[in-house]
């Protein structure tokens, strides 16, 4: 796989510093029933790593000591990691906001058949990725029979209550490019969404996120391998938006890799850019947060950032503005 961190380092990208930390992303590991395209993680069935026990135990330690406000779980499929329900519970306990990410696919692998039920009952946010509402498109980046499967797990979670009002549990969806493109309107394509999958298949959600792939790990080595590289970061780097920058997710949120490292950004911590900070190692830890409040120190900053300020902007919450 083509490295892209050499080709990303130089660059103009303005200086950014943090705000409160009020969401931590934690990386449960890179095992993933599903190898997509567009996998910034370069995730899939045949990785390994998995956070330990001890790290699992720090993610609550910090929840307290730094009054964390939501844990953000993503992987790889965050819900093969054998301790998944059991982290859930105990975040849930400390009155913290679970947000799963999930492949939807996950509901149908064998011993996880219950996970729709466990969730609702948990409260859980689920953010799933469904890059498209066609069958084609679907599996031509997913893999055949992905589509089906998804549908199958949206109208189940949608049995649950999920995405119906009055429920309290919130359902929402993740659109991608399916090549080196900035995503569309994310309220048209909402709308397109909402219509397109309840006439066909009446499902319901709350909201989608439209996020720009990012020019690293395996979308990266592909632009690299088609010579399109420099013509994406061109359209990244064209179309950026000062704007943007006041609502970009690295201000609020440090992520966590399987080793319980710290990053600014699930983005950086797939570069190995660690979190910077006077105040901090050279590679922080989960286990300085237990100390070291990281509001006011630096981002680190590169050229991919062009992709969370491109446009509408693009963020783990979707488009930074309409």
């Amino acid at each position: 796989m083509h490295a892209t961190l050499p080709l990303l380092q130089a660059t103009a990208f303005p200086a950014l510093r943090r705000d409160r930390l009020t969401t931590l992303q934690v990386n449960l590991g890179y095992r993933c029933n599903q190898s997509c395209v567009h996998c910034h993680v370069n995730a899939g069935p045949n990785r390994t790593e998995m956070m330990d026990t001890e790290d699992l135990a720090l993610v609550t330690q910090v929840i307290e000591a730094r009054g964390i406000e939501t844990l953000d779980l993503t992987g790889g499929a965050p819900e093969l990691h054998p301790a998944f329900r059991e982290v859930v519970r105990s975040a849930r306990a400390q009155g913290v906001k679970v947000i799963d990410r999930c492949n939807l696919t996950i509901l149908f692998e064998p011993g996880h058949e219950d996970l729709g039920q466990f969730l609702a009952e948990q409260q859980v946010e689920v953010v799933a990725s469904l890059p498209c509402y066609s069958l084609e498109n679907v599996d031509k980046q997913r893999g055949k029979g992905t589509f089906d499967k998804s549908i199958a797990a949206l109208q189940q979670l949608n049995a649950l209550g999920y995405g119906k009002p009055g429920t309290g549990l919130v359902l929402n969806l993740v659109y991608n490019p399916q090549g080196p493109s900035l995503p569309p309107d994310q309220v048209k394509l909402q709308a397109d969404y909402k219509r397109e999958l309840f006439d066909h298949f009446g499902i319901v959600f709350n909201e989608l996120y439209a996020l720009a792939n990012m020019p690293i790990q395996r979308f990266g080595s592909m632009l690299i391998s088609k010579g399109q590289f420099n013509t994406y970061m061109k359209l990244l780097k064209t179309n950026y938006q000062q704007d943007n920058l006041a609502g970009v997710m690295c201000r609020s949120l440090v992520s966590v890799d399987w080793q319980g490292y710290l990053y600014d950004c699930d983005f950086n911590q797939q570069l190995g850019l660690a979190l910077p900070g006077a105040s901090l190692p050279a590679r922080p830890h989960l286990r300085d947060l237990l100390k070291t409040n990281p509001a006011g120190d630096p981002v680190r900053v590169a050229d991919h950032c062009y992709g969370c300020t491109a446009g509408q902007g693009s963020s783990c919450g979707g488009a930074l503005h309409g």
